[in-house]
């Protein structure tokens, strides 16, 4: 692997084979012992730096390299010199003196965290970038979808709704057609970033005519807090033509599963029963995230197999 994880790109099919394979391994190691950690990371430090509200990404992170053994470190922007006007840079420079190996990010501004790259020598880890790219969530997503269906090679993935603002939808595109899914973006025109010709996806505007035919429908948040415009009439209008509900749900192929990245707008995006459904995978992606970032550390950080 690279020495950071900024986007699903800078891993190609043996690298994120050898992240879901490392995973695998770790919930193997973990499932038998009655402590769940592992001494691989000690004496490693692991700064998560978020200058944006998370809870399921913060918190797995911190799992992940406390289940390791790391020492970790959790800055969190409110509270901190950035509410007094601190830049990222010298931020990046106070961590780099403290001696941080790795550096967990998440910021508003897409790009940041390959700017940080540039100003310490510890391995950077993107946690998710404004509109860009959340590599992490990509992989702890495939790592289900493999755990369920048993393989990743010519799944055929759905990813529903507002595509236009999700850093997850850009990576899963990315990483799922390096790992040989074959991927169908569906939403409202206006919910489509431009340029999305390019990705290697197909596009549809019609949910009902995809459906049958997937073996994973992913749906996505509608991100009203980026939204500085009408994208859709409403809400309820919204949820009528690209909602996932119980009937949408009888469509799918009987073996096909249901994916969110959390967090959910129930009943807009997805209905509670669906959310609920065996089905579902949402549960399961939390858990994954854990060994999947797990797995991330330890490969950035070269820890040692115990």
């Amino acid at each position: 692997m690279k020495r950071h994880l900024l986007e699903a790109a800078d891993l190609d099919r043996d690298d994120a084979t050898l992240v879901l394979d490392t995973a695998a391994q770790i919930d193997q190691a973990l499932s038998g012992r009655e402590v769940k950690k592992l001494p691989t990371l000690r004496g490693r430090t692991v700064v998560n730096l978020f200058y944006e509200d998370s809870t399921r990404t913060r918190i797995s992170f911190e799992l992940a390299a406390k289940r390791l053994s790391a020492d970790v470190i959790n800055f969190s922007a409110k509270g901190s010199s950035v509410s007094k006007g601190e830049s990222l840079k010298d931020t990046a420079l106070t961590l780099e003196a403290m001696g941080a190996d790795a550096v967990v990010v998440r910021h508003s501004s897409s790009g940041a965290p390959h700017r940080l790259a540039g100003w310490v020598r510890g391995s950077v880890v993107n946690a998710g970038d404004g509109t860009h790219e959340h590599p992490t969530q990509a992989l702890l997503d495939a790592y289900t979808i493999r755990r369920r269906l048993g393989r990743l090679e010519g799944v055929r993935v759905a990813i529903v709704g507002d595509v236009l603002h999700s850093r997850v939808a850009r990576s899963n595109v990315g990483l799922l057609h390096t790992l040989g899914a074959e991927v169908t973006l569906v939403a409202p025109p206006t919910l489509l970033p431009v340029g999305v010709g390019s990705w290697p996806a197909e596009v549809s505007y019609d949910l009902d005519a995809v459906l049958p035919k997937v073996d994973v429908v992913m749906m996505l948040r509608v991100q009203a807090e980026r939204m500085n415009a009408s994208f859709f009439p409403s809400a309820r209008e919204y949820s009528r033509r690209y909602g996932l509900d119980a009937r949408r749900m009888g469509a799918l192929p009987d073996d096909a599963i249901v994916m969110h990245p959390g967090p959910m707008n129930r009943g807009m995006e997805i209905a509670a029963d669906v959310a609920d459904s065996a089905r579902s995978t949402i549960v399961e992606q939390v858990a994954n995230g854990v060994s999947t970032r797990m797995a991330v550390l330890y490969l950035l950080l070269g820890g040692s197999p115990q």
